[in-house]
């Protein structure tokens, strides 16, 4: 019976994944929402349910998707992993930092964490340039420093969250 049930499950998860990829997302959540309401204290479709917010552009039921499972499932580092990465793309990189560096703290070895520290850090360091730059006796030293950073970063983007 428990083999059944974790079928199921499994099932369940790929159904509203496959949903998602195909573009489906309004279908995804409301197959999410169900499973949700017969399972809720399942994190990974809750999970997955903040993935679907977040891809409909709904940043702030994401986030609040998110910021629950870090409160139920602390021990969790994607769910702060995916919180960096809506605070990312509000310009809010000292809170992207600490989501991050708290999921590092629970998975020393989680490299897409890793990797959207290190845009957060580069994104908070042209910051600085920028506001370095401001004033008259440093910009000469900043300017090729402030290029640089924004040339990693010749397009628009945030870390990305995980699935």
């Amino acid at each position: 019976m428990l083999l059944a049930a974790g079928a199921a499950r499994a099932d369940d998860y790929a159904d509203v994944d496959t949903l998602l990829r195909s573009g489906q997302s309004a279908e995804a959540l409301a197959k999410a929402d169900a499973y949700i309401r017969a399972n809720p204290r399942d994190p990974q479709m809750r999970f997955l349910r903040g993935v679907i917010l977040s891809e409909q552009g709904k940043a702030a039921d994401a986030q609040a998707a998110f910021t629950q499972l870090t409160q139920d499932y602390p021990e969790l580092p994607e769910p702060y992993n995916n919180l960096a990465a809506i605070y990312a793309a509000q310009g809010q990189y000292d809170k992207a930092r600490d989501a991050l560096e708290s999921a590092l703290r629970l998975n020393p070895h989680y490299a897409t964490a890793h990797e959207n520290l290190g845009d957060v850090y580069a994104r908070l360091a042209a910051q600085q340039y920028a506001k370095a730059q401001q004033y008259a006796s440093t910009s000469a030293s900043v300017a090729p420093k402030l290029a640089l950073v924004r040339q990693v970063f010749d397009k628009p983007a945030e870390p990305e969250g995980k699935r």
